[in-house]
């Protein structure tokens, strides 16, 4: 999977896309993610992205120009599945939507900034926008960053134990059940007794009563799903 990711401040993305599974993922070959600093495609001398809007209400707004240039060079030299742009008004971000996307090749990301994007760029360049949340961020770095998390790790041979990541949260609209570790007894407190059992089914139905359980608790609305 190719990730191209539009920002004004590249900086931000670069240690957290060089560590961990990310780093990892692109040593491997399995993703490679490229950072575009948009003031690289303006012609303005101070290299600005921004501007103030028409009708005159606060704030600034991206400019059309620097992303356009962007977009056209990178669509000249591959095809992309999609280009994303990264919005409040836009779908909400889930496990399936994650799924889907980790079976994509090529990505576009924009990372939006002030109060948002000229919006000719959302009517003619972006193919689908989305949402991390209802709140609003500084900026588009810190969604796209939590995106590619969500979905590279996905990517075959990315996780060395691929079946950690099928059994993890949200795949089946269920939150995971509780996990424990070494020692089995730590200052009285024990590990459920099942999970020394050695019982492969009745570890598997434990799991799964208490994935529900947990869900009815805590978030009773992905049963809805």
């Amino acid at each position: 999977m190719r990730v191209d990711i539009l920002t004004t401040f590249p900086e931000m993305m670069e240690s957290f896309f060089s560590t961990s599974i990310l780093g990892r993922a692109q040593k491997k070959g399995h993703a490679e993610i490229v950072l575009h600093n948009l003031r690289d495609y303006t012609t303005d001398k101070h290299h600005k992205t921004d501007d103030y809007p028409f009708g005159g209400c606060a704030g600034l707004v991206m400019k059309i120009e620097p992303i356009d240039r962007c977009i056209s060079h990178l669509k000249s030299q591959r095809e992309y599945d999609e280009v994303i742009y990264t919005s409040p008004d836009g779908a909400k971000f889930d496990q399936p939507m994650a799924n889907s996307l980790s079976m994509t090749q090529n990505l576009i990301f924009l990372c939006g900034h002030y109060k948002g994007v000229d919006h000719r760029i959302r009517e003619h360049l972006i193919t689908k926008e989305i949402s991390i949340g209802d709140y609003v961020l500084t900026g588009g770095e810190l969604a796209v960053m939590t995106i590619c998390d969500a979905v590279i790790r996905l990517i075959p041979g990315v996780i060395s134990d691929e079946t950690s990541a099928l059994s993890d949260s949200f795949q089946d609209n269920l939150l995971a059940p509780p996990v424990y570790t070494r020692p089995a007894e730590y200052n009285g407190w024990k590990v459920p007794d099942v999970l020394l059992s050695g019982h492969e089914a009745n570890i598997r139905k434990w799991e799964f009563e208490q994935s529900l359980e947990r869900t009815k608790l805590l978030r009773p609305d992905l049963l809805d799903k």
